[in-house]
């Protein structure tokens, strides 16, 4: 598949702990990783590429960032055993259901569902 102009390509967040970003991403989505150095890891597998740069300043999520899986109750569960936090629980909305939640770092996404 060939990259196309205007299309998102990458996706790009911040980090306090890139060791427990691994583990969280890994744990609850399968998420594989690439080192970068102490302070750079990229993530694939993920339906699109992108990284974590690690940070001690305060993360502010300006993207709100949406995952699909069929069974939301399935993947809640893995988030939250992986340390995650739901910051809103499964609600419906034209097209399926989705919540959010917020990784080790703050980040927060969604993950979405059409059931």
């Amino acid at each position: 598949m060939s990259t196309k102009d205007s299309h998102i390509n990458y996706v790009e967040f911040k980090a306090k702990d890139l060791e427990a970003i691994k583990k969280f991403y890994t744990s609850s989505f399968e998420w594989t990783f690439t080192d970068y150095g102490p302070t750079y890891i990229a993530f694939s597998e993920s339906g699109l590429e992108g990284g974590f740069e690690k940070t001690e300043n305060e993360i502010v999520n300006g993207a709100l960032i949406v995952l699909f899986h069929t069974d939301l109750e399935v993947i809640k569960t893995k988030i939250i055993e992986a340390g995650g936090q739901i910051s809103k629980n499964i609600f419906s909305f034209p097209g399926g259901h989705r919540f959010h939640f917020k990784d080790p770092s703050g980040n927060e996404l969604a993950v979405w569902s059409d059931q």
